[in-house]
């Protein structure tokens, strides 16, 4: 099992990446990228950094369930690999095949987003009760 520390620094990891990535596009790519380009990897470091910060939020939120924990931050990470990674490995290659894999990672999200809600909710409703 996966602790508190190790989506901690997953989420500062993810966030420190869609940073440097979302600069390094903006001033060290603008001449090479096309708007078009750009603006993929615009899109991909701004999920990158929101779901970043929500790994980051649901260790705090759902703190005391590690296994919410564990499973919310599990889809959150490979929605970022999948939905973002492929939007970056599509800008950067021009191979329209990458793009197959970012309704994938969209989808993660969304799972992830239910869990967090599912979980939340289940907490709560434990604390109700003691």
């Amino acid at each position: 099992m996966k602790s508190s520390y190790h989506w901690i620094i997953v989420g500062a990891v993810f966030a420190f990446c869609a940073v440097g990535i979302g600069a390094f596009a903006a001033h060290g790519l603008k001449n090479i990228l096309t708007e078009y380009q750009l603006g993929i990897v615009d899109t991909a470091a701004k999920y990158q950094m929101y779901h970043a910060l929500a790994i980051l939020l649901s260790v705090s939120l759902l703190k005391s369930d590690v296994r919410a924990v564990n499973v919310v931050n599990s889809c959150f990470s490979a929605g970022v690999f999948l939905f973002s990674g492929s939007l970056y490995a599509l800008a950067l290659s021009g191979i329209k095949t990458f793009a197959y894999f970012t309704p994938i990672g969209g989808l993660l999200f969304l799972i992830a987003w239910l869990a967090f809600i599912l979980f939340a909710y289940q907490l709560s409703q434990k604390e109700k009760q003691s």
